[in-house]
């Protein structure tokens, strides 16, 4: 695919194994045909995570897909392709898990374009750095940074190509337009979100579905938000 130009906005799409034939359908229209499309938009990487994934959180995906066949398709439309490994609960233990660490090493050796993943634990966002370091990474917004301070410690950090806060502070126009522009290379926004304006809620909702994909005993989350 063609290199953005400046001005352009990036899309990051969403079920990367999940929605693996939705995209083998796409992707070809999408190359073919761009007078379909805005010229002021592009896909900027497609996420996600294969089933059963140890580090994964913030959803669980349902896919019989084969990582190589996901990067396969990604290398072919030179589209970024982003693991969710996301979860929020892991331990020690969990970073010797041999098909998270197979993974990873397939997408830091199928590097063209580059990979990244979205992380939110810290020991793994330390052990990816040290182990993979050819994957960019990405702060997640199931770390639910509603506060702007917070948002700009971790826009600080350098091992953090991107940081994706909560939806929330999409609209805090006048301190997101204050930014250095460094840091604001660095924002992206979760749009089209689901869920409640005021839910409380984010955080245990992501939680339950970290406990989920490590298998761990814990109450079902159901959630409360009007509607």
């Amino acid at each position: 695919m063609e290199t953005p130009h400046q001005g352009t906005a990036l899309f990051h799409l969403p079920g990367l194994f999940e929605f693996y034939d939705l995209y083998a359908a796409f992707l070809p229209l999408y190359r073919a045909h761009r007078e379909y499309f805005y010229d002021w938009c592009a896909i900027g990487s497609i996420y996600g995570a294969p089933s059963d994934c140890l580090w994964a959180g913030g959803r669980v995906e349902y896919s019989d897909r084969t990582p190589r066949e996901v990067l396969a398709l990604t290398r072919e439309y030179g589209i970024s392709a982003r693991l969710t490994l996301s979860n929020s609960l892991l331990r020690p233990e969990h970073l010797t898990d041999p098909d998270c660490n197979a993974l990873c090493r397939l997408f830091q050796e199928q590097n063209d374009p580059q990979n990244g993943a979205i992380v939110h634990a810290e020991l793994l966002t330390q052990y990816l750095k040290k182990n993979y370091p050819s994957l960019y990474l990405v702060s997640s917004t199931t770390k639910v940074l509603t506060d702007f301070n917070d948002l700009q410690r971790e826009l600080a950090r350098p091992e953090f190509r991107y940081v994706v806060p909560d939806f929330r502070l999409n609209r805090a126009f006048d301190q997101l337009a204050a930014l250095p522009q460094s840091q604001k290379d660095k924002v992206e926004f979760l749009c089209n979100e689901c869920c409640w304006f005021g839910c409380t809620e984010r955080r245990a909702c992501y939680e339950a579905v970290s406990r989920k994909n490590l298998g761990l005993p814990g109450p079902e989350h159901y959630c409360s938000a009007p509607g």
